[in-house]
C-alpha cells in the first residue's frame, strides 16, 4: 500500500493533471483507503506545507498566496491556503517573522484553529460541514494553483527606523477620501480631493526633511481586482510615479510591486485605492447613460489613468513651486537616487507596454471624469 510520501507525490501530481484529479481524489477517498483516512490528509497536510513554504522562500508573501489562491480558485480554497500559511508560520520562532508578515496573515484571518498533534484536513472537513472528498478536493485545488507560480523577486521589508505615515494623518486622509468617494457633487469630491492631496504633499516633504541619510526605500505589492487589469494598472503607476514611487506590473498575476519610502507607499496605497473606487464607479454611471461595451469600459479607464497622470504633474508643479526650503530638493533627490537603485536591483529587465484604445467615445468619457478625481505630489519617471 502507498505510504505517506507516495500519497504526497500522488497528490502534487494530480495538482498538475486538471484532467485526473477527480480520479485520484475518489481513489484516495473510496472504499480502497477506508481505513487510511489519516493518513491520506496527513499527506495532504505535508505536501500543501512544502509548497507554501517554497513559495515563503521564494518571494512571495502571506497576503499574495491567500489572494492569488482566491484569484485562480474560490474562497473555499484560499481559506485552506491560509491555514496552511499559518501552520507554516507558527512553526518559526515569532521574533523571526516580520511585522508586516503578521499583518497579513491576521488580514486574512490565517490563525491556528486546530488542534496540533491531528491531521488539519480532518479537521477542516469537520469545521467545513463537507465530507472527505470535498476536502480534499479542495486541497488538490489548492495545489493546483500554488506548485506552479513562478519565483518573485524578494521585497525588502522596512525596518523599524522606517516609519510609515502616522495614524492620526491616515486617519485624517482617509476621512476625506471616503467623502470624496461617497458625495455625489463632482466639485465636493474634487475640493476634498484636494484638501487629502495637500496634506499628503506636506507630510511627504515634512517626513523627507526628518528623515535618516541612510533610510533606504522598500517595496510593496498592491493586488488588482479583475477585469480590466491593464488599464487599472495604468492609474496606479501614475499614483506610484506621482509619490515618487517606481512600479512594474505582474498583469498576469493581477498586481503590480510598487518601489518608494515607506511614507509614499502608505499614500500611494491610500490613493490609488481611491481612485480606483472612484473610477469604477464613474466608469459604470457613464455606462449608464452611454455603452456598457467592454471596449468603451477599457478606453474609459485608460483614458481616466492617462488625465489623472496629467493632472498630477499639474499639481507637481504647484506644490514645488511652494516648497521654500533649500534643504528638500536634495533630499528629494537623493531619495529618488535610492528608489531607481533598488527598483534596478529588483527588477533589472522590465520592458515598457503600450495600450491600445479602440473605442472613442469611452475615452473621452474616461478623460472626462478625471477631471473631478484626486491627486498626488510627484511624478517621477516610472518603467513598467
Amino acid at each position: 500500500m502507498p505510504e505517506l510520501e507516495d500519497i504526497s507525490g500522488l497528490l502534487l501530481r494530480a495538482a498538475g493533471w486538471p484532467h485526473a484529479r477527480e480520479q485520484v481524489v475518489r481513489e484516495l477517498t473510496g472504499p480502497a483507503f477506508a481505513g487510511r483516512r489519516r493518513l491520506v490528509d496527513s499527506a495532504a497536510d505535508l505536501v500543501l506545507a512544502e509548497v507554501v513554504g517554497r513559495l515563503l522562500r521564494r518571494g512571495w508573501q502571506p497576503y499574495d498566496v491567500h489572494r492569488i489562491t482566491a484569484r485562480r480558485a474560490d474562497a473555499r480554497t484560499a481559506g485552506l491556503a491560509g491555514d496552511a500559511l499559518a501552520a507554516e508560520v507558527d512553526g518559526r520562532p515569532a521574533a523571526t517573522v516580520h511585522p508586516r508578515w503578521w499583518a497579513q496573515l491576521e488580514q486574512i484571518g490565517a490563525v491556528v484553529w486546530w488542534q496540533r498533534g491531528e491531521p488539519r484536513l480532518s479537521q477542516y472537513a469537520r469545521r467545513e460541514g463537507c465530507g472527505s472528498f470535498e476536502a480534499l478536493s479542495c486541497a488538490v485545488r489548492a495545489l493546483g494553483v500554488l506548485a506552479t507560480l513562478p519565483a518573485l523577486p524578494e521585497l525588502p521589508l522596512s525596518s523599524p527606523s522606517q516609519a510609515g505615515v502616522d495614524g492620526r494623518m491616515l486617519a485624517r486622509v482617509r476621512a476625506l477620501l471616503a467623502k470624496a468617494e461617497s458625495t455625489q457633487f463632482p466639485e465636493e469630491a474634487e475640493a476634498l480631493s484636494a484638501k487629502a492631496q495637500e496634506l499628503m504633499s506636506r507630510y511627504s516633504f515634512e517626513q523627507a526633511l526628518v528623515s535618516s541619510p541612510r533610510s533606504a526605500g522598500s517595496a510593496r505589492r498592491f493586488w488588482l481586482d479583475e477585469p480590466y487589469l491593464a488599464a487599472k494598472s495604468a492609474l496606479v503607476s501614475a499614483v506610484a510615479s506621482a509619490n515618487r514611487c517606481r512600479a512594474v506590473s505582474y498583469q498576469r498575476l493581477g498586481f503590480l510591486s510598487v518601489v518608494g519610502h515607506e511614507v509614499d507607499l502608505d499614500f500611494v496605497e491610500l490613493l490609488a485605492t481611491s481612485l480606483l473606487v472612484q473610477a469604477t464607479e464613474a466608469m459604470l454611471a457613464a455606462g449608464r447613460h452611454g455603452s456598457r461595451t467592454r471596449s468603451f469600459r477599457h478606453a474609459f479607464l485608460l483614458a481616466y489613468a492617462g488625465r489623472i497622470g496629467e493632472r498630477l504633474e499639474e499639481a507637481n508643479s504647484a506644490a514645488s513651486a511652494e516648497v521654500s526650503d533649500e534643504r528638500l530638493r536634495p533630499v528629494l533627490a537623493r531619495r529618488s537616487q535610492e528608489v531607481d537603485a533598488l527598483f534596478a536591483e529588483l527588477f533589472p529587465r522590465v520592458s515598457r507596454r503600450s495600450h491600445s484604445v479602440s473605442n472613442g467615445a469611452g475615452w473621452q468619457a474616461g478623460r472626462a471624469a478625471a477631471e473631478t478625481a484626486k491627486l498626488t505630489v510627484e511624478r517621477s519617471r516610472l518603467s513598467s
